[in-house]
């Protein structure tokens, strides 16, 4: 984090006020319904938020549904949810950087704007 969130989202890595056990790689794809968490490989500590931030990540591209997971997640948008923020927003413009979620870039690099004016 303390190389990553300032090469790739331009500002100093944020303090990590609280860690929780975290999936690690949460997105639509790894969800079910009825509600089930799939492929736990990547589980550990995280920054508290760190799941939320990966879910709205992927969620990006479709605004309405981006909205309704902040909605869902208040740690979005928080004090206390920004390391999350900026780690997951960090990990993800590293993979656009190598080829990776090319698809994801440009509300990538929105979301790392507004980390930034936060």
């Amino acid at each position: 984090m303390t190389w990553a969130i300032p090469e790739f989202v331009g500002i100093p890595a944020p303090a990590v006020a609280c860690c929780t056990t975290a999936h690690g790689d949460l997105h639509w794809a790894n969800l079910t319904s009825p509600l089930r968490i799939l492929d736990w490989e990547g589980w550990g500590r995280a920054p508290q938020g760190f799941d939320a931030a990966t879910l709205y990540a992927y969620t990006l591209l479709k605004p309405d549904m981006a909205a309704r997971v902040r909605d869902a997640f208040p740690i979005l948008g928080s004090r206390a949810g920004l390391a999350a923020e900026a780690a997951v927003c960090a990990q993800l413009l590293q993979t656009v950087a190598r080829g990776g979620n090319l698809i994801l870039a440009d509300p990538l690099r929105g979301w790392s704007e507004e980390l930034r004016r936060r």
